[in-house]
């Protein structure tokens, strides 16, 4: 038996993207394989039972944060027979980050949840699928991975879900965390950790049905966009700043007109790597905190939307200090909303 290797069985659930897709007759890729097909393009004996479940079949960009809540509770479905040992979830990468994430944030069980999926189509000669889920299926057996809640596993390297995303659009290694890096590696089977992530507060999974928006901010940008959202419903805007958080007076007043409206604004930055940090004036970070937008840390729009989504769907009220408290910035101005 493997190192590490528990007896019992491993579930993968199958939600689409581009490890089940194929070609159709105008040449375009879409999501058609069950999970059975991709379990028979395995490349090695996985060493362990496992059993396939279909959930969805799409694309991940057609994905609704409700439909994240929904592969949440399959996961949760999954490990409520004590038998499993751990899940592996088939996704695309697309939006992988969003729904490891959330299913990070509610995780509440030792055992592991991996993500994985592929870069090119199952009809690809070179289709990386099988090899990444085999490599999935390996971490999500093996007891060494306990306790370290949701992963990303690809292209052989083992991720944190949260701070991890999409970096490369087409290339084989598409994942990474630009804050942390991997915190081990998959081979064949084999299986080495070299880190342990810090794991965030619980939360409890939510319906997601909070309208949460990001609007980008850049050279010259107004409060059109900002304006436009907020007639729409959201109830939540994660800000796309430059630098370590910045934008220009105009977003300023907008952000402080709106907060004193209900609106919850999270503050991250389209920058690769780095925290956002509330440093400049006229119109900086700084004057953005003091409107009252929240300091998304190290979590960059995409995962900062899903946080936001979920603690607003769960409780508006106290929807602005959570933030804080998961992202390390709690101070008296949200706490007293």
């Amino acid at each position: 038996m493997t190192k590490g290797r528990l007896v019992g069985k491993v579930v993968v659930l199958s939600t689409g993207g581009t490890i089940a897709s194929r070609a159709n007759e105008r040449g375009a890729s879409v999501a058609s394989d069950e999970v059975s097909a991709l379990l028979r393009r395995l490349p090695f004996e996985a060493g362990v039972p496992v059993e396939g479940r279909d959930v969805l079949r799409l694309g991940s960009y057609l994905l609704t944060p409700a439909d994240m809540a929904g592969i949440a509770r399959e996961i949760r479905r999954a490990l409520d027979d004590p038998d499993v040992l751990g899940v592996a979830v088939t996704h695309g990468t697309d939006t992988m980050e969003e729904s490891a994430f959330l299913a990070d944030l509610v995780h509440d069980d030792p055992r592991p949840v991996v993500f994985t999926g592929a870069q090119r189509p199952a009809d690809a000669t070179d289709t990386d699928g099988p090899r990444n889920l085999a490599d999935a299926i390996t971490v999500a057996a093996d007891e060494r991975a306990h306790g370290r809640g949701v992963l990303i596993v690809f292209d052989g390297a083992v991720f944190a879900a949260r701070g991890t995303r999409k970096t490369q659009t087409l290339a084989a290694a598409a994942f990474s965390s630009p804050d942390h890096g991997p915190i081990g590696q998959v081979r064949e089977g084999s299986l080495v950790f070299t880190g342990a992530p810090e794991r965030p507060p619980r939360i409890e999974l939510s319906e997601m049905d909070a309208r949460v928006d990001i609007v980008a901010l850049y050279p010259g940008a107004d409060t059109t966009a900002l304006d436009a959202v907020v007639v729409a419903g959201a109830a939540g805007i994660v800000l796309e700043a430059t630098g370590a958080g910045n934008a220009n007076p105009p977003i300023r007043d907008a952000v402080a007109r709106l907060t004193e409206a209900g609106i919850v604004f999270a503050l991250s930055t389209r920058v690769h790597a780095g925290p956002v940090a509330g440093l400049y004036g006229n119109g900086g970070g700084r004057d953005l905190v003091e409107a009252g937008a929240i300091p998304a840390g190290l979590l960059r729009p995409s995962q900062a939307r899903i946080l936001l989504t979920a603690l607003l769907s769960a409780d508006p009220v106290s929807a602005p200090e959570e933030f804080a408290r998961h992202t390390g910035h709690a101070t008296r101005v949200w706490a007293s909303r």
